[in-house]
């Protein structure tokens, strides 16, 4: 069996000049891009504990069936999920380079061998099957952590697959609870309009008697009929809009016109019990699964230009093979056709024409572009949570001046028709204030909705409930 030389002891002094050389030649490219972080956003509150399932603090069970099946069911979560699985699968792909590669390979063919070359008579110059097998293994020693720093890219990248996906539930949920208040909002709207309808039916009949009998005109009976004509427009209104809205959720739930069609009367309370910050809370970046995505491409993008700085160190490798190679068949079988080696190899290019340099700089762009995304993805969630805020503030305090409106107009209306009762005023005087009262008891449905909406929103930019999963060292 023949053997391959080994490295003799006069190759290291080169080895290692071509290592110092490797390492005094690359350049410095550093990032030009700083990360923000809480005390550049003035972000000083104290938490807000969420739970994943914050919707469920409302208090409505057809809801959180319906954030179940939409969790469950829509495609948009599917397409996330798969992105999850590709990530991991390049890391998997990326965790086995570090491991040695073990082949076998054998080879039989018949061929005509050249009369004047290595291989002489008898054999020389006649037709001969050839016969190869051999065992190999290849290991890259990745003494300078290259391929540890692809890795570590990988890694991320499947971090922020998972928080993108951790993002998009969170996103979903929230779009179920607002086209469920929209639900609600329309079925609210459609109570106030058939309260109305009936009333002034009942006042369109007295109006009538009172016509036959000679105590109105036919413009009370107008003005009543215009009344009425007014309510039954708000409640058309009103059902078409809750139409739409169920329509939606059923395409949140990933579902068709049956899923839309069992949607009952929705359950939810006048004021949702979910939590209103004062300020903005300290923990905010640390809660906010698109952040924390964000943050993991950096940190890809950091590994990736270490992946980038460590091209300019040698690469080394360890290689060893054993087999047997034989002319003949008979021949194949024998112990002197066997052969094997091992070794090391080492490859630091010396000249690439500023390839790798450009590499360098463009895996240092890459990093101040993955932070310049993060930068933006910090401010706009620091933006989201304080207009989350301000807008339960101000859906709070316009409900409050919106009950305040709609008692003036029913004191009004109620004045106005003890004025008609004793003859002082006609009933055409009742129809722009009955008109105003509808819109002010429809707008203060809208409202009390728009405050749920509003908790909604800054549950969802406070993270709802999100906690990033602290992953092991590698």
């Amino acid at each position: 069996m023949r053997m391959i030389p080994a490295m003799s002891s006069r190759a290291i002094p080169s080895l290692a000049a071509a290592l110092l050389v490797g390492a005094c030649a690359i350049p410095a490219s550093p990032p030009s891009v700083a990360s923000k972080g809480a005390a550049d956003l003035a972000l000083a509150g104290p938490s807000v504990a969420l739970a994943p399932d914050w919707w469920t603090a409302i208090g409505d069970p057809q809801l959180d069936r319906v954030v179940a099946d939409a969790l469950a069911g829509n495609p948009s979560l599917d397409m996330a999920a798969a992105r999850v699985r590709q990530a991991q699968a390049a890391l998997a792909r990326q965790d086995a380079e570090l491991s040695p590669d073990v082949a076998l390979d054998a080879q039989v063919q018949a061929a005509r061998l050249s009369g004047n070359y290595t291989i002489p008579p008898p054999f020389g110059g006649t037709v001969r099957v050839l016969g190869t097998g051999q065992a190999g293994l290849a290991w890259n020693l990745d003494l300078f952590g290259r391929q540890k720093a692809a890795i570590a890219s990988a890694a991320a990248q499947a971090r922020a697959a998972e928080y993108d996906a951790a993002a998009a539930r969170l996103m979903l949920a929230g779009a179920v609870v607002q086209s469920y208040a929209e639900v609600a909002r329309a079925e609210r709207r459609a109570a106030i309009a058939t309260r109305t309808i009936a009333t002034r039916e009942q006042s369109l009949g007295l109006v009538r008697v009172r016509e036959r009998n000679r105590l109105a005109s036919r413009i009370d009976v107008e003005a009543a009929n215009t009344l009425l004509a007014q309510a039954k427009g708000a409640l058309i209104q009103a059902q078409a809009a809750r139409a739409l809205a169920v329509n939606a959720l059923a395409a949140l739930a990933g579902r068709g016109s049956d899923y839309a069609a069992a949607i009952r009367p929705t359950r939810l309370p006048v004021d949702a019990a979910l939590p209103v910050p004062a300020v903005l809370p300290a923990d905010l970046l640390a809660r906010r699964a698109d952040v924390a995505a964000a943050q993991a491409r950096v940190a890809a993008a950091a590994a990736g230009r270490q992946v980038a700085r460590r091209a300019f160190y040698p690469n080394i490798n360890l290689s060893a093979l054993i087999g047997l190679q034989a002319v003949g068949i008979g021949n194949f079988l024998d112990l002197d056709s066997g052969t094997a080696g091992g070794g090391a190899a080492i490859h630091l290019p010396l000249f690439d024409a500023g390839r790798r340099k450009a590499d360098l700089a463009g895996a240092t762009a890459a990093l101040d572009v993955a932070t310049a995304s993060y930068n933006e993805a910090v401010v706009g969630a620091a933006r989201e949570a304080a207009d989350g805020i301000a807008r339960v503030r101000a859906a709070d305090a316009a409900r409050t001046q919106q009950a305040a409106v709609v008692r003036g107009f029913a004191e009004t209306n109620r004045l106005n028709g003890v004025r008609v009762a004793a003859g002082l005023n006609s009933r055409l005087d009742l129809v722009d204030n009955d008109v105003r009262l509808l819109d002010a008891e429809l707008a203060a449905a809208s409202l009390s909705i728009d405050a749920l909406t509003a908790r909604a929103q800054l549950a969802t930019a406070l993270g709802g409930g999100f906690a990033p999963v602290q992953e092991p060292a590698r």
